[in-house]
C-alpha cells in the first residue's frame, strides 16, 4: 500500500480511506477474470468506464468506491487509515490504458492483444486485492522520486 501523508506547501493531498482501493481491486479482479475467461468486450468496456472515472475524478468517485462506502465501511470498526489519493488515481490511469488496449484488441479481432492486456491488468488488481500491493501506486512513487531530482 502506497501511503503518502506528507504534502508540500504548494500541494494539499486529498486523503482517502486506504481500505477502499483494496476493496475496489477485489471487484476489479473478479470483473477482469470474468472478462478473460469469456473474452467479453462488454465486461472490458464496463471496467474501462470504472477506470476512467477513477483516473479523471479520483478513486473515491468510482462505483466500486460507492459500494465500499455504502455497504462495507459502515461495518468496519476502528480508526480509518488514510492515504494520498494520487497514487491510486495514477494506478487507475494505468488500468485505463490496459483496458483501452484490451478493448482495441477485442474490436480489432486480435485475441492475443486482448488476453495480454487483460492479463496484465488482472495481475495488478490481484496483487492489490490479495496482498495489498498496489503496483500502479508503487510506479507512481518511483516516478515522483525520479522527477523530484
Amino acid at each position: 500500500m502506497a501511503v503518502i501523508n506528507q504534502t508540500s506547501s504548494t500541494t494539499k493531498a486529498k486523503l482517502i480511506d486506504a481500505r477502499g482501493p483494496r476493496f475496489s481491486a477485489a471487484i476489479t479482479t473478479l470483473v477482469l477474470a470474468a472478462a478473460l475467461v469469456t473474452q467479453s468486450a462488454a465486461l472490458i468496456a464496463l471496467q474501462l468506464v470504472v477506470f476512467a472515472i477513477g483516473a479523471f475524478a479520483g478513486p473515491a468517485k468510482t462505483p466500486y468506491a460507492f459500494l465500499y462506502k455504502k455497504f462495507v465501511k459502515p461495518k468496519l470498526k476502528g480508526e480509518v487509515p488514510t492515504e494520498d489519493a494520487r497514487p491510486p488515481q495514477f494506478a487507475q490511469s494505468v488500468g485505463l490504458v490496459f483496458a483501452i488496449v484490451a478493448l482495441a484488441g477485442s474490436l480489432l479481432s486480435i485475441p492475443a492483444l486482448f488476453t495480454v492486456a487483460v492479463g496484465f491488468a488482472l495481475a495488478a488488481a490481484f496483487l492489490n486485492a490479495v496482498f495489498n500491493f498496489c503496483l500502479g501506486c508503487e510506479i507512481y512513487l518511483i516516478a515522483v522520486r525520479i522527477f523530484k531530482k
